[in-house]
Parts: C-alpha cells; structure tokens; sequence
C-alpha cells in the first residue's frame, strides 16, 4: 500500500512599512538621549483639539457650586459602607498598601499645555511632586516665569508638592495642567499662547510611534522542501511447497 503525502510549505511573511529603519534608530538615539538627560523616559505628543476644548468648557462652565459635596452624596456613600461586610483592622489595611506599593515600580504622569500638547514622564512612586516640578523647569519654553500644576475638575491646584506621587493619588498614573502664574495685564501675557516647551523637547515629538511601528523589511520567504513520500515495498506472497496428496501412491 503506498500512502500519498501532499506537499506542505510554509511561508514567513513579514508586514510592509513605510517608515525608514534609519528614521527609527535616530528616533531610539533621540529618546535614549533625552533620558539620559533628564533621567527619565519623555514622550511628547499632540492631542486633539476636541478633547482640550471639552477640558475647557467643564473648567469654565462648571462652576464650584456643581462638585460641592452634597447630602444625597453622604448618604451614598455612608450605604456603601454599610455593604461592606468584611472589618479590616488598621494594621491589616496598611500591608494590603504596602503590598500594593511593593507591586507598582513606575508611574507615568502626563502633563497637558494650553496648545494642546502633552509632555510624558515616568517616576517612582516614591518620588515626589516636587520632582516633577523641577522636570518641567527644565523643559518649558519660559522657565524663568512662575507657573503652577493643577487637576481637573474640579480645578485644583497642586500646592503641596513635598508629597510623592503614591499619596497624592497619583499612581499607577495621572494627568495634569500646566499653567503660567501671571497676571493677564503682565506685559508677559503673551506666553500664555505658547509655545510651552523648548524646541529640544518638542523635537521628540511623535518618535515614541516610529520606534513602535517600525518592522523590518519583508524577506524572501522561506520555503521547507517538499517532503518525499515515503516508499513502501510491495510484498510478494510466499512460495508454497508441492503437497503430495494422500491418495496418490507411488
């Protein structure tokens, strides 16, 4: 019996790019230098417009009175105490946080601009706000005019800046606002419309998205050889012997 064996080849195909191999390495260089620089990991990138405005009109048009803490929010919460079935002692709840805080070894913090751009960095947790303070001191177009970080909403400054990122509520990540302190008659009024960072740092802009999706270029594919069948022997049947039948006397 001979058993017939398709033939099987294997391809390995590798998507087409358009962005240049060398475009990406300069990319990598440009960012490996920035951390080297800064001692952390930067991203800078734009966001859209649409987001920035709605960010907008919810600090403008809401006002305090909306994000007061209101008795119906009291009692909402006061109920979901109430089902909360499981009593934990002090000491039981602070290694539940350490162990949280064992696990998360980064945190990454993005700091919007009025001009819609946005200015990544990753911390410690342990470090502290002050640290990032001190980042955009040397990133910003303007660091010699006073400015200020804030949350949203509601609009918060951030004053206490002494504290790290993991206890003002900052971890695994966070999102703030940057902003000029000065006064709009300030004959300075006009930094407010930008450019916010320096051309150093706006330069690393969009490289993070070359480096993820550059791929090597498509290879010939390779191809396995075609498997021969194997052969199998056909087999002859035995010789018999002659018998001498039993009726049959010499």
């Amino acid at each position: 019996m001979i058993v017939d064996v398709s033939s099987q080849f294997s391809l390995k195909r590798r998507r087409f790019t358009n962005i240049d191999p060398m475009e990406a390495e300069e990319a990598k260089a440009k960012l490996a230098a920035a951390k080297e620089k800064f001692g952390r990991e930067i991203r800078v990138f734009e966001t859209s417009a649409a987001s920035s405005s709605q960010t907008e009109e919810s600090i403008t048009e809401e006002t305090d009175e909306f994000f007061e803490f209101t008795a119906e929010d009291y009692y909402r919460i006061m109920n979901a105490k109430k089902e909360d079935k499981v009593l934990k002692t002090r000491k039981l709840k602070e290694a539940e946080q350490a162990a949280r805080r064992s696990r998360i070894t980064k945190t990454v913090i993005r700091v919007r601009f009025p001009d819609n751009h946005t200015l990544e960095a990753t911390f410690y947790p342990s470090e502290t706000v002050q640290s990032l303070v001190d980042l955009l001191t040397k990133v910003v177009a303007r660091p010699e005019l006073p400015f200020y970080i804030y949350t949203t909403p509601p609009k918060k400054q951030i004053k206490d800046t002494s504290q790290d990122f993991y206890s003002a509520g900052f971890v695994p990540g966070a999102i703030v606002y940057f902003s000029y302190n000065i006064p709009k008659a300030d004959d300075t009024s006009d930094a407010k419309s930008g450019p916010f960072l320096q051309e150093e740092i706006m330069s690393l802009k969009g490289l993070e998205l070359l480096t993820k999706h550059a791929e090597p270029v498509e290879s010939a594919p390779e191809t396995i050889p075609e498997a021969s069948p194997p052969v199998v022997q056909e087999k002859k049947p035995a010789e018999k012997k002659p018998v001498k039948p039993k009726w049959l006397k010499l």
